[in-house]
């Protein structure tokens, strides 16, 4: 039987029911309503006879009594109407007698009646006394009365008798329909519970199969009894099942050699990998990164990141990087570990992992052991500062020289030889900012810069910026714009190193603005911080250099030869950091750039 014949059937027995307790109820009703019939049309008439035959008979009695106090005309005409009154009624009775022993009272009514009459003709014709009406007319009265009162009465107990034949056929309807409800009502929750657990039963074993088909469990086998819908599913299920089992055995090779092409990659590459799930938990580590988190490599899968490495910082780049799927911007990416004859730095770099769905399910974290570039570096910085340090007094020497040397050969040099010395000056004093910039760099790096902290306004560090580049900016028809914050905000900064910093911001901007363009300086206040920020429209910086530009001696390579040291951005980035901010940049070649840097808002307001 198919499925929509089952549901069928088990709506029909329902149905069934329903229409038989329908009609067992309507009969009743019927068998009620005949009841009330015959109480209201077969005794009620009989009544309001007998009611109405005991009415005219007192008036009757009372006009021969009318009659008798010499009153002969009225008492006369009184009882002839009431005498018209008692004959309608006693006709009425004559016919709707419907009980037994009825007809007999009525013809002794009548026979009476009669008699009441012919006596009343007599009194009328006679001596008229009261002494007659005693002795002849009120027995025949009495008689009549008593008669009309059994015609009453014996209506009256009939429809008491009636009542309570339709009051027990009620109660009969009642509890006759309660029972066959009950009935009724337990076969159909009975059948429909029955019907139910032969549809849904094979149902929740097919769901129960496709779960533990959905977890990879494919060794299902469902018992088919049916040859309904329900039946065909369960077949292909059990298809199905075997299939898939065919599949997964085919590929599980496949995916085992992959497994283990990936960990020798893993384990082959010569920096420090780690790759952890969207819940931070260690899925794969190569002995590199085990090394520098000093671990076992098999102790540290399926670890949480923080019971291997405990780095606060290194842990919430790796958090922001699972949960938003950006690589993260970092103030530093130098991680220190400290040894116990050395010190060893790892540069860092985080990437998420992206699935087919584009969905973040993990991030990697790669290590590149540094030390020795930081050694070299170091050592680099030293031997710059030193030989700055050494070049600065010639330098300046080879400056005053020079500049002697043009105010008094002014008028006795050629013009060839004039232009030689001026190109001569403007390299040494070239020469010179660059020592200059390379001391302040050595010193910032080495901690011996010395930093002026003083409460100040944020507006007031934008406005002495903008004021000091303005004529550089009008003579390349540049439009410096203020975006000033809503409010007086102060921050607590050395005044004269960050007005350095945006100074140097907003020049990088004009070398690379066409004339025409926008360049809009401005801050927002964030939290405890205040960012601080330079716009331009001009040619952009590829992503590739996005994250290295702040380091030294690293020049964006353009279309536009704007000179410069390769130093600005190293220094500005080291000046932010040293008052506790950050520096980043947002670009998109053709579109411009954002430079935007980070300052503590003072805790005064």
């Amino acid at each position: 039987m198919k499925l929509r014949n089952k549901i069928l059937l088990g709506y029909s027995l329902p149905l069934a029911l329903v229409v038989l307790v329908g009609g067992w109820g309507i009969t009743n009703l019927l068998r009620l309503g005949q009841a009330s019939k015959a109480i209201l049309q077969e005794n009620y008439n009989s009544i309001l006879a007998a009611e109405n035959l005991i009415d005219a008979l007192e008036r009757q009695d009372s006009a021969i009594l009318l009659f008798l106090l010499e009153n002969r005309d009225r008492g006369s005409q009184q009882f002839r109407q009431n005498q018209i009154e008692f004959l309608k009624w006693l006709g009425r009775a004559e016919g709707n007698i419907t009980i037994a022993g009825e007809e007999e009272i009525i013809a002794r009514l009548e026979q009476f009646y009669q008699d009441y009459l012919e006596a009343f003709l007599q009194l009328q014709q006679g001596n008229s006394s009261t002494e007659e009406y005693y002795a002849t007319i009120l027995p025949i009265f009495e008689e009549i009365l008593d008669i009309s009162v059994q015609l009453l009465l014996i209506n009256q107990e009939t429809m008491e008798a009636a009542s309570e034949n339709a009051q027990q056929i009620s109660q009969q309807a009642i509890w006759s329909m309660v029972l066959l409800g009950t009935t009724a009502a337990g076969i159909g929750i009975g059948f429909s519970l029955l019907l139910t657990r032969r549809i849904v039963q094979p149902l929740s074993a097919m769901t129960t199969a496709t779960e533990k088909i959905a977890q990879g469990e494919y060794n299902i086998a469902l018992q088919v009894k049916s040859q309904d819908e329900l039946g065909m599913l369960a077949r292909e299920i059990n298809t199905m099942s075997q299939k898939l089992k065919a599949f997964h055995e085919l590929n599980v090779g496949k995916v085992i050699v992959e497994k283990q092409r990936n960990e020798a990659i893993v384990q082959s590459i010569a920096d420090g990998i780690i790759v952890v799930d969207s819940d931070l938990k260690i899925i794969a580590i190569n002995p590199i990164a085990a090394n520098v988190a000093n671990v076992k490599s098999m102790l540290a899968t399926n670890s949480h990141f923080l019971d291997v490495f405990d780095n606060r910082e290194l842990y919430q780049h790796l958090k922001d990087t699972a949960e938003t799927g950006k690589v993260p911007h970092l103030d530093s990416d130098i991680l220190t570990v400290e040894r116990e004859t050395k010190t060893e730095y790892y540069k860092f770099a985080i990437t998420p992992v992206v699935s087919q769905t584009e969905e973040v399910i993990g991030a990697i974290l790669l290590l590149q052991n540094v030390t020795k570039l930081k050694e070299l570096d170091n050592l680099k910085s030293e031997f710059v500062a030193t030989a700055s340090h050494e070049l600065r007094t010639p330098l300046t020497g080879m400056a005053m020289s020079l500049n002697l040397l043009a105010e008094t050969t002014e008028d006795k040099l050629s013009e060839s030889e004039s232009e030689l010395l001026d190109t001569a000056v403007e390299d040494v004093e070239r020469l010179r900012e660059l020592v200059n910039d390379l001391l302040d760099l050595s010193k910032i790096e080495s901690g011996k810069i010395d930093l002026d902290f003083v409460e100040v306004e944020v507006n007031f560090l934008l406005d002495k910026a903008i004021s000091a580049l303005n004529i550089q900016a009008e003579q390349k028809e540049v439009t410096l714009i203020k975006q000033s914050l809503s409010q007086d905000i102060k921050t607590k900064v050395d005044a004269n190193k960050i007005i350095w910093v945006l100074t140097n911001l907003i020049a990088n901007a004009l070398r690379y603005s066409d004339p025409g363009k926008e360049i809009k300086v401005g801050a927002t206040s964030r939290n405890n911080w205040v960012e601080i920020y330079v716009t331009d429209y001009g040619t952009g910086i590829p992503l590739e250099y996005q994250n290295k530009i702040f380091d030294k001696f690293v020049q964006v390579e353009t279309e536009k030869d704007v000179g410069g040291s390769g130093l600005g951005l190293a220094i500005c980035k080291e000046m932010v950091q040293a008052h506790g901010g950050r520096i980043w940049v947002d670009s998109t070649v053709g579109q411009g750039s954002t430079f935007t840097f980070t300052v503590p808002r003072s805790h005064n307001q």
